[in-house]
């Protein structure tokens, strides 16, 4: 099944709306569970494994504010992708993760932003020859190229990865969708889901929650591991 998905209106261009979600699709949504147990932060697969480097967390403190990182997740395969750096506090740590599978900032081909927060990429600065993707917009050094992601189509980077939008927690979220790992589907989502069991907290941090609502409920059609931008990854169960 072809999958469209649903944007925010881009400033001063028109907006069309692409796919919503069928009402059999919607009907379908009643019958999803989601879980935590049992899944590694090591996913095998074949051609791409993923890896979670680090988890993301976000906690409340007693003053009133809140401490928070967005989690980090490295795409290993034909091509290396690194989706979401972190906050600029995490820049060591991220160099000696990468050091543990035997890269450098070197190597790493493409780095996705799922969405401009400092805590997802507060580390770009490491990967001044990488393709960068930041929202809709996708650069190799000064040169930016063009694609439709404001428009809802997806970027594909080979047949089994592309980045698509799922804009509504900001205006131009993506996620980083791959294929054919040992858990099936799996979905790097920043914060399109904050936890896996969020219902209580996303819509306070959305600029959009109808339409961030609408791509949540299209990730958990197509998904059967999403990675959340601030706790365990968790498995999609559609009974």
């Amino acid at each position: 099944m072809a999958v469209m998905y649903l944007v925010c209106k881009p400033p001063n261009k028109s907006h069309r709306r692409r796919r919503s979600l069928t009402q059999a699709e919607m009907n379908a949504n009643r019958s999803i569970r989601k879980s935590e147990s049992g899944l590694s932060s090591e996913i095998s697969g074949q051609p791409y494994s993923v890896s979670v480097l680090k988890e993301g967390y976000c906690t409340a403190e007693s003053d009133g504010t809140f401490r928070a990182d967005g989690t980090i997740s490295l795409i290993t395969g034909p091509q290396t992708i690194l989706v979401d750096t972190g906050g600029p506090w995490d820049r060591d740590f991220l160099v000696a993760k990468l050091k543990e599978k035997g890269l450098t900032p070197e190597n790493v081909a493409t780095v996705v932003g799922t969405h401009g927060h400092s805590d997802h990429v507060g580390n770009l600065g490491l990967f001044p020859n990488a393709k960068i993707i930041v929202g809709c917009d996708i650069s190799v050094g000064d040169r930016y190229l063009p694609n439709q992601l404001a428009e809802g189509e997806p970027y594909p980077i080979d047949d089994f990865v592309s980045v698509i939008p799922t804009p509504g927690h900001m205006g131009r979220d993506v996620s980083v969708l791959v294929k054919g790992t040992s858990e099936g589907t799996v979905l790097v989502a920043g914060d399109l889901f904050e936890r896996c069991h969020d219902e209580d907290s996303w819509k306070e941090l959305s600029e959009n929650p109808q339409i961030q609502e609408s791509n949540r409920q299209m990730a958990l059609q197509i998904a059967d591991v999403i990675i959340p931008g601030h706790g365990p990854l968790f498995r999609v169960h559609r009974e």
